[in-house]
């Protein structure tokens, strides 16, 4: 198995910079042929979010399905799929960013009843609570 960097990942991806997604898609499909998975951790997921969304104005909708591809698609295999899917089906419903719901979702695997946020976005949703 190898790990991703977000920005591999970005380059795969948006192919904006032709010599450097020529080199990430070699990486990627040099490992797919070994047998490799390739690796993206939670971290490297919340910064594709933003740099989505940030950088290259993706829509939430466009966000989702890119991240329902990287789970579904070989080689790349997600740090806690399990955890990571239902963050992302909080996402799609709500307003937050997706590393709010991550994070909602890492405090529930831990143990926490609720993870406290000042967010407004969080206001009502699932496992989220503002301090009184």
């Amino acid at each position: 198995m190898i790990a991703l960097d977000t920005n591999v990942l970005v380059r795969f991806l948006t192919r904006d910079d032709e010599g450097q997604a020529r080199r990430a898609r070699a990486l990627i499909e040099a490992a797919a042929t070994a047998g490799d998975a390739c690796l993206i951790t939670s971290p490297v997921l919340c910064e594709l979010e933003w740099v989505l969304d940030g950088v290259y104005g993706a829509s939430r909708a466009d966000i989702a399905d890119t991240m329902r591809n990287l789970l579904t698609t070989p080689p790349f295999v997600v740090e806690d799929e399990a955890l990571t899917r239902r963050a992302l089906a909080a996402y799609v419903r709500g307003k937050a960013d997706f590393s709010d719901y991550l994070l909602g979702q890492l405090g529930r695997a831990a143990g926490a009843r609720a993870t406290y946020t000042f967010d407004r976005a969080l206001r009502h949703a699932e496992g989220f609570a503002q301090p009184q």
